[in-house]
């Protein structure tokens, strides 16, 4: 059995953070609908500050709360690839509930800040190691589980609009 090389490990983690974030690459998917706008960017990008900040689903929590919670994961991970130690203790990324215009904005800046830190992190990365390899994926896993727990919370409004 022969080891990946590297710029395949690269390529598809870069693929499925970019599928993750703005969406789908074309016809096929590893994990979001086919259709445009599936990604975290596209589902969140259309949203208010006040829709993101309505209360529900278990723990009843808010969107923006999701938001918060997915940015400072991904600067832990891209702290992760860099090689420092980081807290696996997530709880404090929850203190953000309710935003209002300027914040939720900023908020969206500050995600799409870190996930693009997380993509250079990968794309520079040299050895892939098992705990390289998980940080990576399991960015995307966390990514993959609160965009489908976001995507649950408005899919109400879908089919009742």
């Amino acid at each position: 059995m022969t080891a990946t090389p590297a710029a395949v490990t690269v390529t598809l983690l870069t693929r499925m953070l970019r599928e993750a974030f703005d969406g789908p690459p074309g016809p096929w998917t590893y994990f979001t609908d086919t259709s445009p706008g599936t990604g975290a960017f596209g589902t969140i990008g259309g949203l208010s500050a006040l829709q993101a900040s309505e209360r529900g689903g278990p723990g009843r929590t808010t969107i923006a709360g999701h938001v918060n919670h997915l940015s400072s994961s991904l600067a832990l991970s891209t702290l992760g690839l860099r090689g420092q130690s980081t807290s696996r203790d997530r709880g404090r990324s929850w203190t953000v509930t309710t935003v209002d215009d300027r914040g939720w904005a900023d908020l969206q800046a500050r995600l799409r800040g870190e996930y693009e830190n997380l993509l250079v992190a990968v794309e520079t990365h040299t050895v892939w190691d098992e705990d390289a390899l998980g940080v990576a994926m399991g960015a995307i896993a966390h990514t993959a589980y609160h965009l489908g727990a976001i995507r649950q919370r408005l899919a109400p409004r879908a089919t009742s609009a």
